[in-house]
């Protein structure tokens, strides 16, 4: 009977990821196909796209963009998302579960009403859109994932040996330089990378917010409707998958590094 349960517990688990990754495959071998139509089974394999979406500008152009916007928004979601676990975690107030609460809830709003509150807000200020408005747009759910990744190590992390650096005479700066930062450098690495991750694959709040500048993943869908362009979206789709793979897998293993931060 045991074994039996095994047995059916691994064709799950191959269902599963066959579920998620078969599509992603499928794209792969199309990135690779000689024909333009996407008709399966595929007649046969090339590089030529490779070298055609290389050759683009308007792709080298919306991947410096991205890049630019990514890192800008994690950044920017690094500090506020890493004071804001700080004040949450370490002083007591009036409404702090609440202050906590509205921190974590942009990641949970459908992107859509986020870009459109987001766009609102922009066209009343009168600023215009540009990159500084995505960015702006970007960090709204990037601060949400410093700001768990950190409380979630802060709350791992006991407080005597911040008490023990200061009895022994070290001051605050100190002892946040040698004693706190170590312990949460793991913690802010994977929520920057995972923040840098998702700014980077974003389309519904970049839609709003992006005016006539394109992203690499706004480019996407506009040149997905183009039947010709096919071939070329594709390389491009695989390498946003590969690019995007680094840092989800980086962080994932930071994350799992729990040295030197269990209370006692």
């Amino acid at each position: 009977m045991k074994r039996h349960g095994s047995l059916w517990l691994r064709l799950a688990t191959i269902g599963i990821l066959a579920f998620l990754y078969v599509p992603l495959l499928i794209i792969v071998v199309y990135a690779f196909d000689t024909d333009k139509t996407q008709a399966w089974p595929i007649q046969g394999l090339t590089l030529d796209w490779v070298g055609v979406a290389l050759g683009n500008g308007e792709v080298r152009d919306a991947l410096v963009l991205s890049v630019q916007v990514a890192l800008a928004a994690t950044a920017i979601a690094l500090l506020l998302g890493t004071l804001a676990s700080f004040a949450v975690h370490r002083y007591s107030f009036f409404g702090r579960g609440t202050i906590s609460f509205l921190l974590v809830l942009p990641i949970a709003l459908p992107g859509i009403v986020t870009g459109m509150a987001l766009n609102a807000t922009i066209n009343a200020s009168g600023v215009g859109f540009t990159t500084l408005t995505i960015i702006i747009g970007h960090t709204t759910f990037c601060i949400v994932v410093v700001f768990n990744n950190v409380i979630a190590r802060l709350r791992r992390t006991s407080r005597s040996i911040e008490e023990a650096s200061m009895d022994l005479g070290a001051d605050t700066l100190q002892t946040f330089r040698y004693i706190t930062f170590p312990v949460l450098r793991t913690a802010l690495i994977a929520g920057g990378l995972l923040a840098f991750a998702l700014s980077f694959d974003e389309v519904i709040v970049t839609t709003f917010t992006a005016g006539t500048e394109k992203t690499i993943p706004l480019w996407i869908f506009d040149q997905i409707q183009r039947a010709h362009q096919l071939p070329v979206v594709n390389v491009v789709a695989v390498f946003l998958i590969l690019l995007s793979t680094i840092p989800v897998y980086l962080a994932q293993r930071l994350s799992s590094d729990t040295t030197g931060v269990a209370g006692r």
